[in-house]
């Protein structure tokens, strides 16, 4: 099939009737959709929770590391009484 073949067909699927939908199926789609919307909404919770935990946790880290201050030197002696 080439395009225009390919756009023919679709428009005339599009204007065809729309077919009925039975209505348990329905309400059984409104239910579904509404679980996958409340799961959605707690793993975005979820992964913000997470996300701001790891930044927290990051920056403690930091400020008692401290890795951007150079580390003291171990291989030679410290002068003293000079």
């Amino acid at each position: 099939m080439n395009r225009p073949e390919r756009e023919a067909a679709v428009r005339r699927i599009m204007d065809q009737a729309p077919s009925s939908v039975p209505p348990e199926l329905h309400d059984e789609v409104v239910r579904r959709g509404s679980r996958m919307l409340r799961r959605r909404r707690a793993a975005l919770r979820l992964m913000w929770f997470l996300m701001f935990t790891a930044g927290v946790a990051f920056v403690v880290w930091a400020m008692m590391v401290r890795p951007w201050v150079e580390p003291p030197s171990e291989t030679t002696p410290p002068l003293t009484g000079w």
